[in-house]
């Protein structure tokens, strides 16, 4: 048997995936752009719902409170979304809620002065306006490193070695959002996760007039049909004489928003009153601002890979997360109860439908607008279980993991040195955040447990976040382990033509601003 040929056995790397049908400044027809956006929409609903339907109830909030923050939150999502789209990176990344900030927020929740509110409603209004407060204040970090472009300057020293394991716990570190989740309510979880993955995968060369139905739609089908079994399991009686949180993960009747919502609400700026302001609360929170910034930073990257676009240069990078600042500031004069960054299921989704179209994203963020405003409309969907959510994150959230190994394509994956690098910053990674949430949940506190409380915010806040931590092991150790003489292995000679604008003839087509701006914001 004659031996390979060396093309037969080595595939070389590539800049961008293949496969995908639309990228991103292609756009599929509008009917099928609609509903593609709905489809975002609906996926954007797991996290909009969860965070405040976990977070009000602590705070003193009733059910109305909490169709009211829900709504609020997916106002703000869809101003925040078309905001990055159009002015930020313009990549097609919904910009959603973050449980980022859950840390600082449940510190908010339990200081002594709010807690001690007798009446449920009072507190609650004083708890919202002191996150506001926080988040006002907080922003401005994103917004300064941003549009200073220090975010772009800090960016030199990243490489694909550095970001590989950054990009790929921005999903592998959310694991415990995946079937933890799913075994809550394996009778509609599991039957959700193997349909998802059967119209995705198996299934995804059925086509209907030469378009690919059940892999285009495979996350908006599969909730049809899960959604309407779950509902059958509900109204025959099967989860009747089951455990309470069983019953609260399976039923779909069990979320008590359709009967909370107002039929036409708008969300306005202040609408729970004046925010408040405290030191301590604030620098807390500026913790949880920096990790959505790495957060998002690796979310970006796995974007414009899955948008088939180039790496985002440094200072569209910058100005992205400036616009992002803009948007937790948005979430503190509205009151959304959390923070911004990038959804990364809705990122895994555009490598499961392989349309990476910004338009897309665009319409997502209309029905989120409009939705929000018909708040029963908005209700029926918001009901869906958060199991069935789960179920798809297990594909949605492991597609942007490997979203980010692909990037050691471009690294010397022989080399002693880079494996060294990458190993211990995925296993550091994923391990130190994993301590941090066992020492909580046994302790009911953080490591960090001194008496300065924004400290302890600051630091539990940090390492609970994988990507965070990932970021600072990897860009650590590649700028400071035999760096000098190994550029080439680092994967530096193909990185570096991405770093500024001109740098690829393929930029000016998908990160040059729209309207002709810029002609007053000329690229760098």
């Amino acid at each position: 048997m004659a031996a390979p040929k060396p093309e037969e056995v080595i595939h070389p790397p590539m800049d961008q995936l293949q496969g995908l049908e639309y990228c991103i400044d292609s756009n599929p027809s509008w009917g099928e752009a609609v509903f593609l956006g709905f489809q975002h929409y609906i996926l954007a609903l797991g996290t909009a719902v969860m965070i405040p339907s976990f977070l009000v109830p602590y705070m003193g909030g009733n059910d109305g409170d909490k169709v009211r923050v829900v709504q609020t939150l997916l106002f703000v999502e869809g101003i925040n979304t078309l905001l990055q789209t159009l002015f930020g990176t313009r990549l097609p990344t919904v910009i959603g809620g973050s449980y980022a900030f859950m840390v600082p927020i449940i510190s908010i929740i339990h200081d002594s002065s709010l807690a001690s509110i007798e009446d449920p409603h009072i507190r609650f209004l004083n708890t919202m306006r002191a996150v506001q407060g926080a988040l006002i204040v907080a922003s401005s970090i994103q917004i300064i490193l941003g549009y200073s472009q220090i975010w772009a300057i800090c960016s030199r020293f990243f490489s694909p070695l550095g970001m590989a394991p950054v990009i790929a716990l921005t999903g592998f570190g959310l694991f415990d959002r995946g079937f933890p989740v799913v075994g809550r309510c394996v009778e509609i979880g599991i039957p959700m996760l193997l349909l998802f993955v059967a119209f995705s995968q198996y299934l995804k060369n059925f086509h209907v007039r030469d378009l690919p139905l059940l892999e285009r739609f495979a996350f908006l089908i599969s909730i049809i049909v899960i959604w309407a079994y779950a509902h059958l399991l509900t109204a025959s009686g099967a989860y009747k004489h089951h455990p309470e949180l069983t019953q609260l993960n399976c039923r779909t009747d069990r979320a008590n928003l359709i009967s909370s919502a107002p039929w036409i609400k708008i969300p306005y700026p202040l609408q729970w009153g004046a925010p408040t302001f405290d030191a301590g609360h604030a620098f807390g929170m500026m913790a949880a601002v920096l990790v959505s910034l790495v957060e998002s930073t690796g979310a970006y990257k796995a974007a414009s890979r899955l948008a088939s676009a180039t790496p985002p240069p440094a200072h569209v990078l910058s100005r992205g997360i400036g616009w992002q600042g803009i948007g937790i500031l948005l979430n503190g004069l509205f009151g959304t109860l959390t923070g911004s960054s990038v959804s990364i299921e809705n990122v895994g989704l555009l490598g499961s439908t392989r349309v990476g179209s910004r338009r897309v994203i665009q319409i997502s963020a209309g029905f989120m607008i409009f939705f929000s405003m018909l708040g029963k409309f908005g209700a029926l969907f918001a009901s869906i279980p958060f199991t069935m959510f789960a179920a798809a994150y297990c594909v949605l959230f492991g597609l942007v993991a490997s979203v980010g190994l692909s990037f050691l394509q471009f690294t010397n994956m022989n080399s002693m040195r880079n494996l060294f690098i990458t190993g211990v910053s995925l296993f550091l990674g994923l391990s130190i955040p994993e301590y941090f949430r066992e020492y909580t949940a046994k302790a009911l506190h953080g490591p960090s447990h001194t008496r300065a409380g924004w400290w302890n915010d600051f630091l539990n806040t940090i390492f609970f976040s994988s990507p965070t931590v990932a970021l600072i092991v990897s860009v650590f150790l590649d700028n400071t382990l035999d760096y000098k003489d190994g550029a080439r292995d680092r994967g530096m000679p193909w990185w570096d033509k991405f770093r500024t604008f001109k740098g690829d003839s393929r930029n000016e087509e998908f990160y040059t601003l729209p309207f002709n701006l810029n002609r007053f914001f000329p690229p760098s």
